[in-house]
């Protein structure tokens, strides 16, 4: 071969391997779930962001995505830092708070026990009272409005139950829990606590007179943190799958009728997707650092006190406001992170483990089969839908930075995101909280996600349910279900004690 013939063959042969790597990164930086190794005993629940964890870090590892990637690693380990890494007064914190940190409230990226169950003290007649305590922080929000909905002069949407030293915080929460005690058609009896909330320690009167704000104006709700699983599959959630799910989202034989929560963030009307009812169309980093932390930052640049007597305050105590507290770049990291979570796979159960199941002998495994059988015998799915699938290009963060390893996903989160109503009849009040969030009304909240919830107790040590925490277990959770939960609770309820067994031991399995 002649030597110009040569040149010319490693010339094409060198443009293809360049042409190859440009055009085949992007591939090679992809997963495929048939690249996944699926262990024995577990089943994939978020595609290739599935991790295979039961440790108390189960919430709290990378997905294959990111740790494969060292470019996404070194920015997930950098939001993780800035999520976990505790705020002070020179660094952004107060002058009022409700957490120090983001995992303050979401240790190992899961829900923080609240203070709710935490006794302070005993009133005197005698009744134990739980609630913000004197010092430390609370791990809950804490809604205050007027009962028309209107908020008081001199407070915002949040009380702020937390502050820096030398700063007054806005309030004390209380609380005082009343139940009741019922029972299963077999005789199997259970209890349900229901709050009351009271409020101490008001900063301010309400407006200019020295009257303080009068119980009976007063509307208070709580929320203790969500679980931090599946974030990023649900930023990723095909729009038009939810939507399509709300207009088929009618089984007039069960009372479900579920429904889209529409809201305006950042001046766009979107689909609500994120918070207890639906209430957000992105994972709130930004909100989240101004009200719960105190931290300016460019969405939010007022200090959440701003007006009230706390900024005063905290100039004597040495802070300044003349800066922004948190950048866009560190926003987007911690961003960056919750998206790059993995979600723990399914446990299907032991193999090797026997259990005594309808008078025989079975393994676990089968154990947990039965209980996903009278999981839809009960009609769970309708609104706890188990398979859904992510828009072909993923997520897309807060200051623009896509994620294209997110799409084209089939997930299994047990959720529509759907709003449906849960009623306001058990113990007089239900789950109605009177406390309205874009289109949704008090008794109505969006389906929660279960994926993970089997594992909160060894993330978090314990099991507190619902969006403030009143239920103390699985069964409490169910039983609170009314509205158009309120079908699917009376079948759980009808069920032999050994199938309602069974159902909760489906619900450890995810």
């Amino acid at each position: 071969m002649r030597r110009t013939e040569t040149t010319k063959l490693f010339i094409y042969i060198f443009a293809c391997v360049i042409l190859t790597a440009l055009t085949g990164c992007e591939d090679d930086d992809m997963l495929d779930v048939e690249d996944i190794e699926v262990p024995d005993g577990y089943a994939l629940s978020a595609g290739t962001s599935t991790v295979f964890k039961n440790s108390s870090f189960a919430y709290d590892t990378d997905a294959d995505w990111v740790g494969d990637i060292p470019a996404n690693e070194k920015r997930f380990n950098r939001g993780d830092r800035l999520y976990d890494n505790p705020l002070n007064s020179a660094s952004g914190l107060g002058p009022v708070y409700a957490g120090y940190s983001c995992g303050s409230c979401h240790r190992n990226a899961g829900r923080t026990k609240p203070a709710l169950w935490t006794q302070t003290g005993t009133d005197p007649a005698g009744t134990p009272v739980y609630g913000s305590g004197a010092y430390g922080f609370s791990s809950m929000l804490v809604y205050v409005t007027r009962k028309n909905g209107a908020f008081f002069q001199n407070y915002g949407r949040v009380l702020h139950d937390q502050s820096i030293y030398g700063v007054t915080a806005e309030g004390k929460l209380e609380c005082r829990w009343h139940y009741q005690q019922f029972q299963f058609p077999d005789g199997e009896a259970y209890e349900l606590a229901y709050p009351e909330y009271t409020i101490k320690d008001w900063y301010a009167t309400y407006g200019d007179t020295d009257t303080p704000i009068d119980p009976k104006e007063l509307f208070c709700t709580v929320r203790i943190p969500l679980r931090h699983v599946g974030m990023g599959q649900m930023m990723a959630l095909d729009r038009n799958e939810i939507e399509e799910l709300a207009r088929k989202s009618n089984y007039p034989e069960y009372g479900i009728s579920g429904r889209c929560n529409y809201i305006v963030e950042r001046g766009i009307r979107q689909l609500g997707l994120s918070g207890n009812k639906a209430q957000h169309a992105d994972l709130t980093v930004e909100l989240g650092f101004s009200s719960d932390m105190g931290a300016t930052n460019s969405r939010y640049p007022e200090e959440i006190c701003e007006g009230q007597r706390q900024m005063e305050e905290g100039s004597m105590m040495g802070l300044l406001y003349d800066k922004l507290d948190v950048s866009t770049e560190d926003m987007e990291d911690v961003d960056f992170y919750l998206h790059g979570l993995g979600v723990p796979a399914r446990r299907l159960g032991s193999a090797q483990t026997k259990v005594r199941y309808r008078g025989q002998q079975i393994t676990d495994r089968q154990y947990v089969a039965e209980g996903e059988k009278r999981f839809y015998e009960a009609r769970c799915h309708l609104c706890h839908v188990s398979t859904l699938h992510t828009r072909p290009r993923g997520a897309t963060l807060l200051n623009g930075t896509e994620l294209p390893w997110l799409g084209r996903q089939t997930i299994h989160p047990y959720s529509d995101f759907l709003l449906h109503d849960m009623g306001s009849e058990i113990m007089g009040v239900g789950l109605n909280d009177n406390y309205v969030s874009g289109l949704a009304r008090g008794n109505e909240w969006r389906t929660t996600p279960l994926w993970g919830v089997g594992l909160q107790e060894k993330v978090n040590a314990h099991t507190c349910f619902l969006h403030d925490g009143r239920a103390r277990n699985f069964t409490e959770a169910i039983m609170w279900h009314g509205g158009e939960g309120e079908a699917s609770k009376n079948l759980f309820r009808q069920m032999p004690r050994e199938d309602r067994n069974a159902l909760i031991r489906f619900l450890e399995s995810l």
